[in-house]
């Protein structure tokens, strides 16, 4: 009797040893779950047909990447760089914008652009727009960022008529210094702004960095992504991505879930820790360095577009049909958020 009990027990105890393994090894796969999951399903098959508004915004986009991406424009480019912070304002102007600069005193020549839309309750929270206006080295930078700046800047046209309604501050950021060598440095133009923001005592609920948003392709193999979001993902590259570290993760979803409802376009979604390779890659970065949920909009950049950060970075490059399409279902989301009050 003594010795059937003792086989019982070791019987037991390799059963619970076999399961504690089969839940360490499942572990890692249940946290990539949890860590891409995303309300709704992603649009699938043909686009609707084009509409005039969107036909409207894509020529307004496609004038916009034209001005911006002409030459290289960043701190060693001066002239150009302020040409084309000079466009960014006269535009956000005519849309009944006052814009600011804000000087990045490390960088002499260089500067932030801001411009708010005020809500009827002053005390109400703010919601930040942003995009770096910077291209890299000799780049013109035509997706890396002019499709963000021209996004940025649409989605301000757009929103301007609700002065007035607004229960959000949606504040219009154009962010200079986001490229090497000032990438997540103390002189990053986006940190440089979330900071003044905080020291103000600005209450912040949420950040959007619109980022290289311009590159779409139906053919399979289009798309790349950094282990292990490689096991997940769809590998044609005609979807906009939304992309948070693991302190945003509900802000991501909420974004996602509201696109999905708003607009019929390929989409994805998810949160991963910095270290995850591209997750921290924009401005985004900034916010959560200070606490604010923030996320990046993005065709995905090197994981798709074989122009990245290259002297072929061109205005012809861009689908600005298919930009149009996110940029439209982005205001549609961000003025249900401002109308209401809250994400």
């Amino acid at each position: 009797m003594e010795s059937e009990r003792s086989g019982w027990t070791g019987h037991w105890r390799h059963i619970l040893l076999l399961a504690g393994m089969a839940l360490l090894l499942s572990a890692p796969l249940w946290l990539l779950l949890w860590m891409t999951a995303v309300p709704g399903r992603s649009y699938q098959g043909p686009l609707p047909r084009i509409t005039h508004q969107q036909r409207e915004t894509a020529a307004r986009l496609k004038a916009d990447v034209a001005i911006i991406a002409r030459k290289p424009h960043n701190s060693v480019h001066l002239r150009e760089m302020e040409s084309v912070a000079r466009h960014i304002e006269t535009q956000l102007r005519q849309a009944g914008y006052a814009p600011r600069r804000q000087p990045i005193a490390a960088v002499p020549g260089v500067f932030n652009i801001d411009a708010s839309l005020e809500p009827t309750d002053p005390a109400a929270p703010t919601l930040v727009i942003g995009a770096h206006y910077d291209s890299y080295g000799t780049t013109p930078g035509a997706n890396d960022n002019g499709s963000g700046t021209a996004a940025a800047l649409e989605l301000a046209r757009k929103l301007a008529p609700l002065r007035g309604r607004a229960k959000l501050r949606l504040r219009f950021a154009f962010f200079a210094n986001e490229e090497p060598p000032y990438f997540q440095t103390e002189h990053m133009g986006s940190l440089v702004y979330a900071r003044a923001l905080a020291a103000r005592g600005e209450k912040m609920i949420g950040m959007l960095s619109l980022e290289t948003l311009g590159f779409y392709s139906d053919a399979k193999g289009s798309q790349h992504y950094p282990f292990p979001l490689s096991l997940l993902y769809p590998d044609t590259g005609n979807f906009v991505a939304f992309v948070g570290m693991t302190s945003s993760r509900s802000f991501v979803r909420s974004t996602v879930g509201a696109f999905r409802r708003e607009v019929a376009f390929p989409s994805v979604g998810g949160s991963a820790p910095a270290f995850v390779q591209g997750i921290d890659w924009s401005d985004h970065w900034a916010f959560a360095q200070i606490g604010v949920p923030a996320l990046m909009i993005t065709d995905t950049a090197p994981f798709r577009y074989r122009y990245y950060h290259s002297e072929a970075d061109t205005p012809d490059r861009i689908d600005y049909d298919r930009l149009a399409r996110v940029v439209n279902g982005m205001e549609r989301v961000v003025r249900d958020w401002t109308l209401d009050g809250a994400l």
